[in-house]
């Protein structure tokens, strides 16, 4: 039994490396991101979904749900870090990196209560990855990824020597079941004939 870590598709702010406001959707390259991930997942036999209500988030888990048949669930614990006053600004304007910074920014939330937050969202998704009895796919943020990956023990992270970018709809599987380990890791083999995204692309924010 496992839970399928998805990262949201593509938004124009993801692209032109912009912290991103609640409300940012998905381009229309995202969107089509989206597609190819659930026309991957088609034939899979995950027993639902759990996403992050951004639209982001909202709208790639929606083309899953679409395409599955499964029903969608949301919960905000699941949605990205908050940047507060910084959310809206170039990333590379800014005079500190927010992505590795632990202090809060301005009206935005610590490295601390994100982490509080990530765990609190890994264990409702471990709980309704029980209660449905099969694969989960929890569709969520990149530092959401990597801050629930961080907290694994190292066994579960057997071979990995660094925390990859978390590419848009990549895919990271690991076993629900304690130690957690790793099966597959920001996999976005889904993604070809021009679906890939900038190699400047903003991952978190």
């Amino acid at each position: 039994m496992e839970i399928w870590l998805v990262r949201h598709g593509e938004t124009a702010l993801n692209a032109a490396r912009i912290l991103q406001p609640a409300d940012t959707p998905l381009s229309a390259h995202g969107l089509r991101q989206a597609q190819a991930l659930a026309e991957r997942l088609a034939t899979e036999p995950i027993a639902g979904i759990l996403s992050s209500d951004l639209p982001r988030a909202h709208q790639t888990a929606q083309a899953i749900a679409s395409r599955t048949g499964h029903v969608l669930r949301t919960t905000a614990l699941l949605h990205e870090r908050s940047f507060g006053d910084w959310r809206g600004q170039p990333y590379d304007s800014l005079s500190t990196d927010p992505l590795a910074m632990d202090a809060a920014p301005p009206g935005g939330e610590s490295t601390a209560l994100f982490a509080e937050r990530c765990s609190q969202a890994f264990e409702q998704a471990l709980q309704l990855q029980a209660e449905l009895g099969g694969p989960l796919v929890v569709v969520t943020h990149g530092l959401v990824i990597r801050q629930m990956l961080a907290a694994l023990p190292l066994s579960a992270l057997s071979g990995v020597v660094e925390q990859p970018r978390m590419g848009n709809t990549s895919l990271t599987i690991f076993d629900a079941a304690p130690p957690h380990s790793v099966r597959l890791l920001n996999c976005v083999r889904h993604l070809a004939g021009g679906l890939t995204e900038g190699a400047s692309s903003l991952s978190g924010g």
